[in-house]
């Protein structure tokens, strides 16, 4: 904090620790449960192969089916981001790992293509409430030039997961050759029932509000609702009572910001970032076993050769979001990470529409595919909660971003039909030119961003007349106009 009265209140080791119990705590949970979140959509990629389509004997059209179902109800029920602003987090997200825990599991006793279709179904509603509003949920402990790290360490679980995936696929499908269960049926069970476990554990360790949190000290919990105050536009965030400074929430929304949200252009430019992005994002993990079993490699190979290109965009999507923090700058990364995908996705094309023999240079344009797209989504969600004022902007901002995002999907998991194999031009061409697109928004945005930032200095600084915390004083305080992140 930079006042005088944030020194009067608490020092910077105090701030210091408080934030590294933060991100041990509450960033390292949220990135457990996405990780999990993330391996119970994305395995059925590692299961048609391990004998999925063979055993229900789905056709090509079946499989798109099969992802679309999670992808109709993930975007139908994008809006219950709003719930983590009306029911308690520990509560809500709790229920949220218990329900997809439970459906992903059940997968495992599908004995035909009607009742996965069901099941892929309902996991879609149980992800859609979880998911797309951590980053939400995040912004109530930390403040907006924090934010992009602690999404990126939270987003960096997709692709950790899928690396791991692989490997877990690998071994599942070797143990379960010889077992009583079908590999396919062993991997959904084995990679599902463990949210169940943790869905228990959440109900105790998720706190509601930086000041309920459990695992912290009476004094850090202070601390922590302290540090947030300057950046809180209104009354509905944080209130301050007596002297030992006990904070309290208010719960739900205001509609006045949530319509004036939803007549935002800037939103809507966010949010078709974030489409393109997903276009990419979405095919990766459900059809890259099956892409690199047709570049030449054997089934079980395949599994392996998955991971590490996961495991290289995790390590990049970190170092992006720590550098994007530090510059304080969204836009040049979102550009940056846009291009480098545009480059994966377009040597992947190129490659397969000369019919290049060299299966290794497709392979490895597979990393700057990967890491870009992912690098990318991340800093588009931070920089949609970073330019939003209030709370109820902020959700509202994320709904929307991703009710429309994750219309990518569809189109997605519907460009590498089986047919197109083993090159899959079309379906490349096609994620080379949505990445390029996202970079293109970007741009866009942050011209309309300077613009608007030079209108908003020209009315000058809010001023408050208060007295100090300490003193009985209001917990506002004076500060400058809010001011767009670039």
């Amino acid at each position: 904090m930079s006042s005088v009265q944030s020194y009067e209140l608490y020092t910077p080791d105090e701030d210091g620790a408080v934030l590294r119990k933060l991100d041990r705590r509450l960033v390292a949970f949220m990135a457990l449960l996405y990780c999990l979140s993330f391996l119970d959509r994305s395995n059925i990629g590692n299961a048609k192969i391990a004998g999925l389509a063979d055993d229900l004997k789905l056709t090509s059209q079946q499989y798109e089916w099969l992802l679309w179902a999670f992808y109709i109800t993930y975007i139908a029920f994008e809006w219950m981001t709003l719930m983590y602003r009306i029911v308690p987090p520990h509560i809500y997200i709790s229920i949220c790992i218990l329900s997809w825990g439970i459906i992903a599991s059940l997968q495992a006793l599908a004995t035909s293509f009607e009742v996965l279709l069901f099941l892929r179904a309902l996991l879609g509603i149980g992800e859609a409430a979880f998911g797309p509003g951590v980053p939400f949920y995040l912004s109530f402990f930390f403040r907006r030039h924090e934010l992009a790290f602690r999404t990126g360490l939270f987003i960096s679980a997709s692709p950790l997961s899928a690396s791991f995936a692989g490997a877990l696929a690998w071994l599942i499908t070797k143990v379960g050759q010889n077992g009583p269960l079908s590999p396919w049926r062993l991997l959904f069970l084995l990679e599902g029932f463990p949210s169940i476990l943790v869905a228990v554990w959440a109900w105790d360790f998720v706190p509601d509000s930086p000041g309920s949190a459990k695992w912290l000290t009476p004094r850090q919990r202070e601390v922590a609702v302290l540090r947030l105050r300057q950046e809180k536009e209104d009354e509905e965030e944080v209130h301050l009572e007596g002297h030992g400074l006990q904070p309290k929430r208010k719960a739900g929304v205001k509609l006045r910001e949530v319509l004036s949200t939803l007549k935002d252009p800037k939103c809507y430019l966010a949010a078709f970032m974030f489409f393109g992005c997903n276009v990419a994002f979405s095919s990766m993990p459900v059809f890259l076993p099956t892409i690199i079993r047709d570049m030449g490699h054997t089934s079980i190979t395949a599994q392996a050769l998955s991971a590490p290109p996961y495991f290289f965009s995790f390590i990049v999507v970190l170092v992006t979001a720590y550098y994007s923090d530090r510059l304080q700058s969204r836009s040049t990364f979102i550009i940056l990470h846009s291009l480098l995908a545009t480059f994966g996705y377009s040597t992947i094309a190129l490659c397969g529409l000369y019919e290049n023999p060299n299966i290794w240079i497709r392979y490895f344009a597979l990393y700057p595919a990967a890491a870009g797209f992912f690098s990318a989504i991340t800093i588009i969600i931070t920089w949609t909660i970073n330019n939003q004022e209030s709370d109820s902007k902020k959700g509202t901002g994320v709904a929307l971003m991703n009710v429309v995002g994750q219309m990518g999907p569809l189109v997605g998991t519907s460009i590498f039909p089986t047919e197109d194999g083993p090159w899959y031009v079309k379906g490349m061409a096609i994620c080379a030119a949505f990445m390029l697109s996202v970079g293109i928004l970007a741009a866009v945005l942050r011209i309309v961003l300077v613009k608007e930032n030079q209108r908003n200095k020209q009315k000058g600084n809010v001023e408050y007349t208060g007295v100090p915390l300490m003193e009985g004083g209001s917990a506002r305080e004076e500060r400058k106009v809010f001011e767009f992140i670039l």
